[in-house]
């Protein structure tokens, strides 16, 4: 490839990248401008302009502000913890599923697999109410635990690439193993687990993001304000009458900031777990 073809390419993707950051400029913007400017005769009357995206003066109060309004710290450390065992239960659970899939041989392995497989085009929205009068019926409504208990029983989409990655692994390395008179565990969590820290990689950074994004699950079963998410919490700014939309679009940053830091130095291995899965 020339040089003048690269400069199209990059172009092209460059111009092509514009329309899905143009919501994120406009949040980043809103956040930094004072009430007067947001709430001026151009926005309400819906009129665009490069000008109108640039604050003046830049309203850095608006952060701590927005801190200060909603217990942000408090959300934090709750959506911390939940990521936390939902990543380590979801990763866990899937790789030890897909692992059987993968290489151990049983009577119906295929048949399991795919009624498996079949579970991922069933809408959430089909199962929603069945499955919150389970919760309810059990006692756990109010609790983490609708939020956390499902990830201990694996994720179809982890097992679906893990199972696939494990396939690509070379079937010598477990043979020689056994050989050695290593057990299946030891196997997994010896020679598999570390073979595939990019998969695993893959799957926890979707599995952060699922629960650091979930805004339905806290609002089904989190009554409690103190057991608020930050995608729950981000909610709590909005009113009927009156709408702090300097102080909301800051919250949004802070909230967002963390997911684009972490895709920003999980990139590479994110993009190699992808590439590397796939059926033989």
């Amino acid at each position: 490839m020339t040089k003048l073809q690269k400069f199209f390419v990059y172009a092209t993707l460059l111009i092509l990248s514009v329309p899905p950051l143009l919501p994120l400029l406009w949040m980043v913007s809103t956040s930094l401008k004072p009430e007067d400017q947001v709430y001026s005769k151009s926005g309400a009357t819906g009129t665009f302009s490069l000008a109108s995206m640039i604050p003046h003066p830049i309203a850095w109060n608006n952060y701590p502000d927005s801190l200060n309004t909603m217990p942000f710290m408090l959300y934090l450390r709750n959506t911390l913890m939940l990521c936390a065992v939902i990543v380590v239960a979801s990763v866990v659970s899937s790789s030890i599923v897909a692992y059987g899939f993968a290489r151990l041989k049983f009577v119906g392995s295929n048949v399991w697999f795919f009624v498996m497989l079949s579970t991922m085009a069933l809408p959430a929205q089909v199962t929603m109410i069945p499955i919150f009068s389970m919760y309810r019926s059990l006692g756990w409504y109010g609790t983490y635990l609708p939020l956390i208990v499902p990830s201990l029983c694996g994720s179809p989409f982890f097992i679906f690439l893990l199972t696939q990655f494990f396939k690509n692994l070379p079937g010598e390395l477990s043979e020689s193993a056994k050989v050695d008179g290593a057990t299946d565990w030891m196997i997994f969590y010896r020679l598999i687990v570390p073979l595939s820290r990019p998969a695993l990689a893959t799957c926890a950074l979707f599995a952060f993001l699922g629960a650091w994004n979930d805004f339905l699950g806290p609002l089904l079963y989190l009554p409690e304000p103190s057991k608020y998410t930050l995608a729950y919490g981000l909610q709590q700014f909005l009113s009927n009458y009156y709408v702090n939309w300097m102080q909301l679009m800051a919250a949004s940053t802070l909230f967002t900031i963390p997911i684009v830091v972490l895709f920003f130095f999980a990139q590479r291995t994110f993009i190699q777990g992808i590439s590397t899965t796939g059926g033989k």
